[in-house]
């Protein structure tokens, strides 16, 4: 399995030396399940599944491993034009009886992140390890998403903040031994249940070398927080071809800084301040989006730098705001995303300032 993701890269580093292009940043999309018939907030059909990757295949898109592109993005190093990366969350069973044959058609690598009570339980409706070595054989990635998918930041009744904490080193650490004692490795990836972190949290991952993913959407690059990654949703109301395509041709926001004022939404309207790089945008076409509300305010505060407000607070759950800006050519748009948590007292999360 090694040795054909490491011809891959090759193969890819020689494609990109012979067009002369290259691309910094890495557009990773967000699947569940491959099904007809589960919750399809979550799903794409088998019908739509293939619709993408025939699109990615037809279109000159390269589908890349998740990690070795990682690991290069971060070191500085090209990827292939037209890079993109495929990653499941949940190892829902579909995955291997749906996902699979259409990947393994089109060669196309992939990652699932797996949480591993059902698995270990034997469900029916979640992958065995059998079937995980079968597709790994193929271009297949396992990775981690914590053994019974909590919510991270949440404590138990009576729970203190050390009890907490050893809880979700629990959660993580686990996972790590039983990739290594089932499949022989683990490529240190996580994916955040719910996408829901924390300093400490985040801090837990970089400890342990585990690149990791919120649930905000945009693409990877160098400049990225590798404990808290981007991925775009490709399932439910995100699942149409023309969604997809605008995804695909998304860059990172040309930022310098960024200030949200922490994981947490209060009772006031979130907003965040965004400074941009020297560069000549068209930043009078910026527009920022508040979930469920609409366009947020902007004031810019000098000509770089910009502060986006929401209408009005989050209701409890999460919120977020994504802004987009299209570029000189008008083929891509700068992408740029932010999740909040609003939480409530009976919810238990752990202290703001954790």
């Amino acid at each position: 399995m090694l040795s054909k993701r490491y011809c891959g890269i090759v193969l890819g580093a020689l494609g990109v030396s012979m067009a002369g292009q290259a691309q910094d940043y890495l557009p990773v999309l967000q699947y569940h399940h491959v099904s007809a018939s589960s919750p399809k907030s979550t799903s794409v059909t088998p019908e739509q599944f293939t619709e993408h990757m025939d699109y990615l295949k037809n279109a000159g898109f390269q589908v890349v491993d998740l990690r070795s592109a990682l690991d290069d993005l971060k070191a500085h190093k090209p990827l292939p034009e037209k890079s993109v990366a495929i990653s499941f969350d949940d190892a829902y069973r579909s995955i291997y009886q749906a996902g699979f044959p259409i990947m393994k058609e089109r060669n196309f690598p992939f990652t699932v992140f797996i949480n591993t009570e059902p698995v270990e339980r034997h469900s029916r409706s979640f992958l065995t390890w059998e079937q995980m070595k079968e597709m790994e054989a193929s271009g297949g990635v396992f990775a981690n998403h914590t053994i019974r998918h909590p919510y991270m930041l949440r404590k138990e009744k009576g729970e203190t903040d050390q009890d907490w904490l050893a809880r979700m080193t629990h959660e993580v650490d686990t996972v790590e031994q039983l990739l290594n004692k089932h499949l022989g490795h683990s490529p240190k990836m996580l994916a955040y249940p719910y996408g829901e972190s924390n300093r400490q949290i985040r801090d837990m991952m970089k400890d342990r070398g585990i690149m990791a993913f919120g649930q905000q959407s945009g693409v990877v690059s160098a400049e990225s927080d590798f404990e808290n990654l981007p991925r775009f949703p490709a399932s439910g109301a995100y699942a149409t071809l023309s969604t997809l395509k605008t995804k695909l041709n998304a860059k990172p926001m040309p930022l310098l800084s960024e200030e949200t004022g922490g994981d947490f939404a209060t009772d006031q309207p979130v907003s965040i301040r965004l400074t941009f790089k020297e560069g000549k945008y068209r930043l009078k076409d910026m527009a920022c989006y508040v979930a469920g509300q609409g366009k947020a305010s902007l004031n810019w505060v000098s000509k770089t730098e910009v502060v986006a407000t929401a209408n009005k607070p989050f209701g409890v759950g999460r919120g977020r705001i994504n802004c987009t800006m299209p570029d000189n050519s008008g083929k891509h748009y700068y992408w740029y995303s932010n999740v909040w948590i609003r939480s409530s007292a009976d919810q238990g999360y752990v202290s703001e300032k954790s």
